[in-house]
């Protein structure tokens, strides 16, 4: 194990964390189910991850409802990282996951418009519901509300601004919450509600306009992560990444609270 205390990069913070949880000496690689909302900040996680234990991450990006339901049909995933607690909570208790839930990050969910939609971006969803009346909204993107978080956070967000029944049949749905916002950002919808982890990448900022959402006007994007393979001693350390400091650094980076 003296060894990965040497290895060149590793940060100070990061090496306190391997005294403290003990990693394994042997590289290993950790295939993991994330949710969409992380594909930029699993970019940095995963840099990070592999200075500090020498492990390789393996990630698909999906909808975390897709991947529930996969993870039941038995797919070979190592870890889960959820958008929410309820679908990791739900494999812990039928038995296909170690518990707890490791709650990792909560999301945050804005009103994001390309420069060139009529439509503002608007905390207060204001205009959104001007638009919808005056006709400058035609489509209007959410994730799917039935396997995406987001989705369903969404849903309650235009509920809570009394616009949900007026919305609803110009809603293009996305089947996670990076489809949604590619439809906002490229103008395939005139506006949408997507996760600021997304919205904020320089790929996008350059191009589109966003407006966090309070989010008392949903229920809380609490973000939760479980062990599906208890073999792979890698998974572990995966978990234990993500409670150090610098984990939560880059989250933090990305828009998470």
């Amino acid at each position: 194990m003296g060894t990965l205390f040497k290895r060149v990069g590793v940060h100070i913070a990061l090496m306190s964390w391997l005294a403290l949880f003990g990693v394994s000496a042997f590289a290993g690689t950790v295939t993991l189910a994330a949710a969409s909302t992380l594909r930029y900040a699993m970019e940095d996680l995963s840099r990070s991850f592999g200075q500090a234990t020498g492990h390789k991450l393996k990630i698909a990006y999906g909808s975390s409802g897709n991947f529930y339901s996969q993870i039941k049909q038995g797919a070979p995933f190592d870890v889960f990282m959820a958008a929410d607690m309820d679908y990791p909570e739900r494999l812990v208790k039928d038995g296909q996951a170690l518990g707890p839930v490791l709650k990792y990050a909560e999301g945050r969910l804005v009103v994001l418009v390309s420069k060139q939609s009529r439509v503002l971006a608007d905390s207060t969803l204001l205009d959104v519901k001007a638009a919808l009346a005056d006709g400058r909204l035609k489509k209007f993107a959410i994730a799917n509300p039935a396997l995406a978080p987001y989705g369903m956070r969404a849903q309650e967000t235009l509920q809570h601004a009394g616009i949900w029944e007026s919305a609803r049949p110009r809603l293009v749905i996305g089947e996670n919450i990076s489809q949604a916002t590619q439809f906002a950002a490229s103008g395939a919808a005139d506006a949408g509600l997507v996760a600021l982890s997304l919205a904020i990448v320089p790929q996008l900022m350059s191009s589109t306009r966003y407006a966090l959402v309070d989010k008392a006007w949903h229920q809380p994007l609490w973000h939760g992560m479980v062990v599906i393979n208890q073999k792979n001693p890698a998974a572990a350390d995966l978990l234990a990444f993500m409670q150090t400091p610098a984990a939560k650094s880059i989250l933090k980076k990305y828009g998470y609270d």
